[in-house]
């Protein structure tokens, strides 16, 4: 018997999906113009300083950057207090996640635990890395169950991962839980926070973890450029870790995994206080805007420290969906996610919320 070209574990692997784009939607629906809110994108765009850095990289493109990305990193650490060396930036913080299990996880012997739903990326590279991955459901509303968490870790437990703010509720819990639940597990297990939408909660040192990262020997928490400061499209993320994890990281990471273009613009980015300023009040203003306006037509609501809401409406997930889509408004079903019954919308400019709120009750009124 031949053996086969795939492995064995991953015959049945379904890869992670991503919301629509807008140029899948123009073809699809022969839009003209699309209003994108299903992908937690900075909804002003790109800071001006970034878009000169890039400018001024361009003519660098045919170098290769250098290893490591120590003009980034160094950014970084004076930007978070942090020593560089106990810093990694990658292609997304999708790349740390996979290296962390690459790297502290034995396949065979040890497991991986989140919670249930979560970010679809823990699972699918630990299944890539043939590590056992355990979950535990959330409340119904959504919030953290801690202790069953911890119940759920034994001796063979490697790594847990938090989403905080969480997606794709936006909840997040009080940092002094979140320092309880590190607290509480084993000095050899490490905790994952992935602060992908940290920036939005407000007052951000209420929620975030960060001010111990890089201090605890088993805490790891992670940050992307791709929502507050609009890289999403450039891959850039980053995680503050134990110098000695980072050490291993740098060690067996693909080389250039970081292309000039996008460090350039992290650094830039780091330095536009304006612009994030100015992300962070459209976001979390048309959150308010956005929550009242749906909560006053019916829709369940959950509260958000995130960049998006999680809503239940008073209509078929389904063909609310669609009916947006129609009128060229993307938002983000939770098939993936296991909730039919919910959406996520984000958080975009004054503009786009007005027109959602606006399509949303047109076709409440059809609906009845």
């Amino acid at each position: 018997m031949s053996r086969s070209l795939i492995r064995r574990q991953l015959l049945d692997f379904e890869p992670y999906c991503p919301g629509l784009s807008i140029e899948e939607m123009k073809e699809r629906y022969g839009l003209s113009s699309v209003i994108k809110l299903a992908s937690n994108e900075n909804p002003l765009g790109v800071s001006p300083k970034v878009l000169q850095a890039l400018e001024k990289q361009l003519k660098e493109v045919h170098r290769y950057p250098r290893a490591g990305s120590p003009r980034l990193r160094q950014a970084l650490g004076a930007y978070h207090g942090v020593p560089a060396d106990r810093i990694v930036v990658g292609n997304g913080s999708d790349e740390i996640i996979d290296l962390l299990i690459r790297v502290a996880v034995e396949p065979g012997r040890d497991h991986v635990v989140a919670f249930q739903p979560c970010f679809n990326i823990y699972q699918l590279q630990s299944k890539l890395c043939d590590v056992a991955f355990r979950q535990i459901a959330l409340r119904s509303d959504f919030t953290f169950p801690m202790q069953e968490l911890l119940e759920a870790v034994n001796d063979t437990t490697a790594m847990v991962f938090l989403t905080t703010p969480d997606n794709p509720s936006g909840f997040a819990p009080p940092v002094e839980e979140v320092i309880d639940l590190h607290r509480r597990l084993p000095e050899d297990c490490l905790l994952v926070v992935d602060e992908a939408y940290m920036d939005f909660a407000v007052p951000q040192e209420r929620y975030s973890i960060m001010s111990l990262a890089g201090r605890a020997p088993n805490l790891i928490v992670l940050r992307t450029f791709s929502k507050l400061y609009g890289l999403a499209g450039l891959r850039l993320g980053y995680g503050v870790m134990p110098a000695i994890l980072a050490d291993y990281l740098l060690r067996v990471k693909l080389p250039f995994n970081v292309n000039v273009l996008a460090e350039a613009a992290g650094i830039a980015a780091l330095d536009d206080d304006a612009f994030r300023g100015e992300t962070i009040r459209t976001v979390v203003r048309g959150r308010e805007i956005l929550t009242r306006a749906l909560g006053e037509m019916g829709f369940l609501v959950y509260p958000s420290q995130a960049n998006f809401i999680l809503v239940k409406p008073p209509m078929a997930a389904s063909e609310l969906f669609e009916e947006l889509l129609r009128r060229g408004i993307i938002i983000r079903p939770l098939l993936s996610y296991g909730l039919t019954d919910h959406l996520r919308i984000s958080i975009g400019n004054a503009e786009e919320n007005q027109a959602l709120v606006r399509a949303i009750q047109v076709i409440l009124a059809n609906d009845t």
